[in-house]
């Protein structure tokens, strides 16, 4: 690391202003502390220094969210290899059988290896593209403003990738970034600013610009002439009947080992991202809870209701928690500290309103089973009011003591 400690010091200069490159010193500066601390730091009183940065928070929610990818890698390539060999599919097509092949690997479901790396082949080209899309977007907002280049995109583009199908075009995974990075954060100022989720507003634009491609049953198993609905299509469809004439368990979608997006569909793998999150304190525990409790009193309420012509309002609150994309949602989405509320009661109340607008949207809306993507965009509109409530509050609280006191 001193080579290249030694290596960047003596390419600063011409990155500096008066430098040959003075124009680039934004990409010199994101490289530089990729891998060192910056070196203007508070040496002294009375600032408050700590070693928790937005870089090292970045870092962190990666290493949060590897679980679920790890997890999505397998399973898109272990539903791509059942469905090949349900139809008789001996090899992927193009460079992704070809690169399998070098590997020296196959297409058994068995192997932990074959359906670890057949689905990650399908997600590098997805990440690629959104890092490269993305990345133009933020280089040249940065450059325009004078800015720095954020971290934050790191996290953004990784969870983006996560929460698509397999199978969405190129072209699609770069409009979706696109608009994510431009319209939900960058023309309010950039990071720190925004007050939707950008990796979920590029999904949203998405899922209503072209809903054959984020929806149906031909979008979640990357081999062609192949469908297969979600369990939640499943159920929203044919209720738990439909689910268990399916052999879909309840096991099977806490694993992640069904149908869905990437890396969004192992509840087990978001839990412990979420500890790993809640003991670095790079999350608030009261918006999981939130989202956690909201989701569990509308799913019990809605049990209790019931319905003759709605399957949905049987479902209970272990099968909303682990199907589709709640626990990812509850987990990398809902506590985005940027988007979310910042008040502890705040919290509460706006992660009990995504648990409650998920299980509605997905009971009592009948053209999409799923709702958390949605419910955490609702909530990210409220976000201010919950503060701005909650500051109110305490403000009346003591004026209310002062005066008391002053008596």
């Amino acid at each position: 690391m001193l080579s290249l400690r030694r290596w960047l010091d003596r390419l600063e200069p011409l990155f500096t202003k008066g430098g040959r490159y003075e124009n680039l010193h934004i990409i010199y500066e994101m490289v530089d502390t990729i891998f060192y601390s910056p070196p203007d730091v508070t040496p002294t009183a009375p600032h408050l220094r700590d070693g928790i940065d937005l870089k090292r928070v970045m870092i962190y929610v990666v290493i949060a969210v590897m679980p679920a990818a790890l997890v999505g890698f397998w399973n898109t390539g272990y539903q791509a290899n059942l469905a090949m060999q349900d139809l008789g599919i001996a090899a992927a097509p193009g460079w992704r059988g070809e690169t399998l092949a070098l590997l020296g690997l196959g297409y058994d479901p068995a192997s932990l290896a074959d359906c670890l790396w057949h689905g990650f082949l399908y997600f590098l080209p997805i990440y690629v593209v959104t890092m490269v899309a993305g990345g133009v977007w933020e280089v040249l907002f940065a450059g325009v403003r004078n800015h720095e280049i954020n971290e934050g995109f790191f996290v953004t583009s990784m969870l983006y990738a996560l929460i698509l199908p397999p199978t969405i075009p190129l072209w699609q995974v770069a409009l979706g970034i696109s608009f994510g990075v431009v319209i939900a954060k960058e023309v309010f100022g950039g990071t720190g600013k925004n007050f939707l989720n950008p990796a979920l507003a590029g999904r949203a634009f998405l899922f209503f610009a072209y809903p054959a491609d984020l929806s149906g049953d031909a979008v979640w198993t990357a081999v062609d002439g192949f469908s297969g609905a979600t369990p939640l299509a499943v159920a929203a469809s044919s209720g738990m009947a439909g689910l268990e004439s399916a052999g879909i368990t309840l096991r099977d979608a806490f694993v992640g080992s069904i149908q869905g997006a990437i890396g969004s569909t192992s509840a087990l793998a978001c839990l412990l991202g979420a500890a790993f999150m809640i003991y670095t304190r790079v999350a608030s525990w009261r918006i999981m809870a939130g989202v956690f409790v909201g989701m569990v009193a509308t799913a019990l309420l809605l049990n209790a209701v019931g319905s003759d012509t709605n399957p949905m309002f049987a479902m209970n609150w272990q099968w909303h928690f682990a199907l589709g994309g709640f626990a990812f949602g509850m987990v990398f989405m809902a506590t985005d500290p940027v988007t979310a509320a910042m008040t502890n009661p705040g919290r509460w109340v706006f992660g009990a309103l995504i648990g409650v607008m998920t299980v509605l949207i997905r009971v009592v809306n009948p053209a999409y089973p799923e709702g958390i993507m949605l419910a955490i965009l609702f909530a990210n509109l409220f976000a201010p009011v919950f503060d701005h409530l909650v500051v109110q509050f305490n403000v009346r609280r003591r004026a209310r003591r002062f005066r008391q006191v002053s008596s």
